[in-house]
Formats: C-alpha cells, structure tokens, sequence
C-alpha cells in the first residue's frame, strides 16, 4: 500500500473526512524532505513511506481531539522531525506554531521545510527548553497549549512545559499504548488519560494536563 492511499484511508478515520488535494500534496512534500534528509543524518527510525504516514503523520493528526479550533498559540516541545507540530499546522493552518528542537540538525531540517512547504505563522527556537524560558523570559506564559511526542517520560518534562503556558492552558502528551503501564507524574497532578483508537490494531493514549 503506497504512502497516499494510507495517509488518505487514516485520514479519513481520524478527521471523519478526506484530506483535501491541496493536504495530500503538502505532505507528499513533507515526506520526501523527510527521506531525503533522513539518509544523511537519522532524524526518524521509520524508513517506509507507509509508516511514516502512519506512525508520524497520522499520529500527530490524533492531538487535534483536544486543541480548539483557531488561531492557537502552539508550542512543540522537542519538535525533531517537526512532529506533532507540522501535520497540525498544515491541517489547521490558523495554529500560531513554535517548533522548539535543541539540536542543531534537527533545526536545519525544520527550517528547510517550513521554507519548501511555503508555511506562515511558524517560529523555530534552537536550544534547551529551560534555557530558553530563562533567556527569554516573555515566553513564561505565551502558549495556549503545548504538545510533545516521546521526548522523555512525562513526569519530567512537565514542569517545562506548563512555564510556557497559560493559565488554563493546555499540556498533550503521547503516552504507552493502552495496555501498557503509565509513567509515573508528580504527585497531586491533576490530570486525565484518553485512549483512542488508531487506524493499526492498537489504541492509543495521551496525557492531557489544564494549567491552572
């Protein structure tokens, strides 16, 4: 099954509707950028075009359950390959999105294809999250949510992540599929767990964190 056709088909069963031409091509676009820089310096395990759809792009589709619609000030922490981050912002293109990465590879590939894909309202800061918030003290505050996708165990990276939100902002994290344990987070974190299904054989969970 080509990488269109799996995109397409899960697609449709995540947003209940088909991904329009304009949507296909853009990420058709993403992910030879993705392969080819992917030959020179890993920037993901995934190595077919299939999975990428599946395990990269789609995934990041499922964060959209639980950020509003509109001009959003998002922010992805531990961006890497640009995920969840860009799939959202091409698919919702009012997001006000901050790609947050501190390797310098991995910045480099953000920038080259937020140019190639031609996307506004797209910021990419370059350096560690707790040294940015130190040296930059105006963004303690400026996120109306803040999503993340493996960048380590939840517990850890939370208390980061809820410096650049709001009040009543929003943290989304990727968790363990369903059946497998949780990470532990800091006590008396008041919190949820949603699982969702996905299009493979497996349901998938996510932590999602209001700051209050």
């Amino acid at each position: 099954m080509d990488f269109r056709e799996v995109f397409s088909r899960g697609f449709v069963q995540i947003l209940n509707r088909p991904p329009s031409r304009s949507e296909v091509e853009v990420f058709s676009r993403y992910l030879a950028l993705l392969l080819q820089w992917n030959r020179a310096q890993p920037l993901t395990g995934y190595k077919r075009p299939g999975d990428i759809a599946e395990k990269l792009f789609l995934d990041s589709l499922f964060f959209l359950r639980w950020l509003p619609l509109g001009g959003l000030r998002v922010l992805d922490l531990g961006a890497g390959a640009g995920i969840p981050g860009l799939p959202l912002k091409i698919v919702e293109p009012a997001i006000r999105l901050t790609l947050l990465e501190a390797r310098r590879r991995r910045v480099s590939f953000l920038s080259a294809v937020v140019r190639d894909l031609r996307l506004e309202g797209v910021s990419i800061l370059a350096g560690r999250a707790e040294s940015l918030i130190v040296s930059n003290p105006e963004l303690r505050g400026s996120c109306d949510a803040v999503v993340t996708r493996a960048v380590g165990p939840p517990g850890s990276i939370l208390p980061i992540a809820l410096a650049f939100l709001r009040l009543g902002g929003r943290f989304i994290a990727s968790g363990p599929p369903a059946g497998k344990p949780l990470p532990l987070l800091p006590p008396g974190t008041p919190h949820r767990w949603e699982a969702v299904p996905t299009p493979g054989r497996t349901r998938r969970r996510f932590l999602i964190v209001e700051k209050s």
